[in-house]
């Protein structure tokens, strides 16, 4: 099999009732340790998947990003209990010894010590091993408590998780999963969270609880994300700039290369130290001039190429270590990384990239909107735009691998006159997926089930095209259950 196609009707089955909630329902049924959860009330969130057009790391150092949900999704159903357990199943792999779906409990005692919240530090080490798959869903709790949202006397939850959304390829499983799982949280124990607000917290179990370092459009692009529209999003911090239409007759299309990525992974967390070294380095020199503020305020992103190219980049380090960061600069403003004093950085590249990306976006929105007055002619120009993206991404910053860059080569090798514009890797690096944009017709979705059976020959991997777009959490709702009937 070598793609993974919508319904007809992307996110919902007959009745409009979502999808992965009849999934997740039948699966709860055919199990008899855990078909009780049906009766009485429950809350179900559901939550896309997303492909990273334009924009990818660069969100953590404030750039602006283009995001589209998939139409692939993961659900979530919550039950309250009337004791402090929360109890998780989960019918996705990872899988228990015995082959089985996956089973977490604990009681949420354990997130505090002498009546007290714990640290963040402490509450990490519940989930560690076999259990870190865990934190993205009974971390909610610890948040939501951190945040004043639930009490020391809430009860506990049982959880059940299902989803589509490929794990560990670049296409947000884990913002799916903590978005569908705080939705459906909020559902149960009567929050009044707002969309926006139900992605940054989704983002704080993220960084804080699963110690995954990711920026804040993931969580963003799942919760708020508009069926077959480019989520804008300007990452200071959070800011949604709009939803734009892709231009006619156009569509774009995940290629995932089926090796596994990490954003805990060390090149991701790398680059991103980097750049925010050097942040800090600027804002240093700033001081140094007698400025009282940091001129970027306060994001890498907000540096002009130019003003870059003429008085910074001479005098950024290439590389530099985290000692001697450390001992001259003390510290970067990130809040989630910590500096190895026995690591090498490469600052110039890492600041390069990014600062070059924010451009490179805002220029890819230009094109796409501009595209309406001359289609192809933009359109070439917004294809090139994600090849230089890519460029940077696999050679400035080494966050590429010899599968995407194979599926990026075969992709370009088609080229414009065959409505192949452009492609770039997403995902946090060394494998995931790629993003295509393209004419959508029959026969260039036939080219791309070729080039994926050529990459799994090359490669023995298992890649495949992943096409269509769902509707964002915040399009979908949270639904109600009632002995197992939805209601609401």
């Amino acid at each position: 099999m070598v793609s993974r196609e919508p319904p007809d009707r992307p996110g919902s089955a007959a009745g409009g009732v979502p999808t992965m909630v009849e999934e997740l329902l039948a699966k709860i049924r055919a199990d008899s340790e855990w078909r009780s959860v049906l009766k009485g009330e429950a809350h179900i969130g559901q939550a896309p998947g997303r492909l990273d057009v334009m924009g990818g790391i660069a969100d953590y150092t404030g750039a602006l990003v283009c995001q589209m949900p998939l139409a692939l999704s993961t659900a979530v159903l919550v039950q309250r209990r009337t004791d402090r357990l929360v109890v998780i199943k989960s019918y996705n792999d990872p899988v228990d010894s015995r082959g089985g779906p996956a089973n977490f409990r604990m009681s949420l005692d354990d997130f505090y010590g002498s009546g007290s919240l714990l640290a963040d530090s402490v509450v990490r080490a519940r989930f560690a091993g076999d259990d870190h798959w865990s934190a993205y869903v009974a971390g909610i709790f610890w948040v939501l408590a951190k945040g004043r949202h639930l009490t020391g006397r809430t009860k506990g939850a049982n959880i059940c998780c299902y989803s589509n959304v490929p794990m560990g390829v670049g296409l947000s499983s884990s913002a799916a999963l903590e978005v569908a799982a705080m939705n459906a949280v909020a559902g149960a124990y009567h929050l009044a969270l707002d969309t926006l607000e139900t992605a940054v917290l989704a983002q704080k179990v993220e960084n804080q609880i699963a110690l995954a370092p990711c920026g804040i459009m993931d969580q963003v692009a799942s919760s708020l994300g508009r069926r077959k529209k480019l989520l804008l999003l300007k990452c200071q911090p959070h800011t949604v700039a709009g939803y734009e239409d892709l231009p006619a007759g156009t569509t774009v299309v995940a290629i995932s290369s089926g090796v596994k990525h990490s954003i805990a992974g060390s090149a991701y967390r790398r680059v991103r130290v980097a750049a925010f070294m050097a942040h800090a380095i600027m804002a240093a020199m700033a001081r140094e001039l007698g400025l009282k503020s940091d001129p970027t305020g306060g994001y890498l992103a907000n540096v002009q190429p130019g003003f870059y190219r003429r008085y910074l980049r001479p005098i950024l380090p290439r590389e530099m270590s985290g000692r001697d960061f450390l001992r001259c600069y003390r510290r970067t403003a990130d809040t989630v990384t910590q500096i190895d004093p026995d690591e090498k950085y490469a600052i110039r590249a890492a600041a390069e990239h990014h600062i070059m990306e924010n451009q490179r976006v805002e220029r890819f929105v230009a094109a796409l909107k501009a595209a309406a007055q001359d289609r192809k002619k933009n359109l070439r120009r917004a294809g090139r735009l994600m090849l230089a993206a890519h460029a940077s991404y696999t050679h400035r910053v080494a966050l590429g691998c010899r599968e995407t860059d194979f599926l990026v080569r075969a992709v370009v090798r088609n080229g414009p006159n065959k409505g192949f514009y452009g492609a770039k890797a997403t995902g946090g690096g060394g494998g995931g997926s790629i993003a295509i944009l393209m004419d959508d017709s029959p026969q260039n979705h036939g080219i791309l089930d070729d080039i994926v059976q050529a990459c799994n020959r090359k490669f023995s991997t298992q890649a495949v095209v992943i096409r269509g777009s769902g509707p964002g959490a915040s399009e979908l709702g949270i639904l109600t259950l009632a002995d197992g009937r939805i209601v609401g």
